[in-house]
């Protein structure tokens, strides 16, 4: 009951259940983002959930604790982490379109071997993790997975074996913990006409702690 109060610092603050983002406030599990990021030998989550927009991240990270997690943007749709609470100013049409097809979104999902994603939604979503490829590869594929399949889009026991991928996107971003990145509705790289991730209109980062 004492992670569902308001703390002192942010009176308005929600449970993860309904995150609404937007401030400055503390995340949920009482984290802040650079909490989050700096502490990964936490054990209270394990992992942390970041939603943007293109370029542009919407909302604070948010801290998983429970074994599975609904990410969806309806409030109707699901009981977990609705990206439509979520403060956008992004005008685009194209940004617009694809939020109006997450619908259900995605369940991520911490087994024994790893964590999986099942797609919830109407839409497929691509995913990019390393332990998806041969770590040896000059870049990391992106792959589909279609409405009502499921990928082990992380393996705990490979990722610790791995070293830092040799991609040219992946180098441009700080090495926190091993991260997986999904794209709703629109893929990304090689054989597509946006070859980064950030080119996307709705994206997922996911952060998993690596102790």
């Amino acid at each position: 009951m004492d992670f569902l109060k308001p703390t002192a610092d942010c009176p308005d603050s929600v449970p993860s259940s309904t995150e609404t983002g937007g401030t400055n406030c503390l995340a949920p599990g009482g984290l802040s983002d650079s909490q989050v990021l700096q502490e990964p030998g936490d054990q209270s989550h394990w992992c942390v959930v970041a939603y943007w927009e293109e370029k542009t991240r919407v909302g604070r990270l948010y801290s998983v604790q429970e074994p599975s997690l609904d990410i969806f943007y309806d409030l109707p749709q699901g009981n977990g982490f609705c990206l439509g609470q979520l403060n956008s100013d992004n005008k685009s049409q194209l940004v617009q379109k694809v939020r109006s097809k997450i619908g259900y979104g995605i369940q991520l999902t911490k087994e024994v071997d790893g964590v999986w994603v099942y797609n919830r939604s109407s839409y497929p979503i691509f995913i990019k993790s390393a332990t998806l490829d041969n770590p040896d590869s000059r870049t990391l594929l992106v792959h589909k997975v279609f409405p009502g399949f499921s990928i082990k889009a992380f393996d705990y026991e490979k990722a610790y074996s791995l070293q830092r991928p040799n991609d040219h996107e992946f180098m441009q971003q700080p090495w926190t913990g091993f991260t997986v990145q999904i794209s709703f509705v629109k893929g990304w790289g090689q054989c597509y006409t946006r070859q980064f991730i950030s080119s996307c209109p709705c994206w997922l980062e996911v952060i998993f702690n690596n102790r």
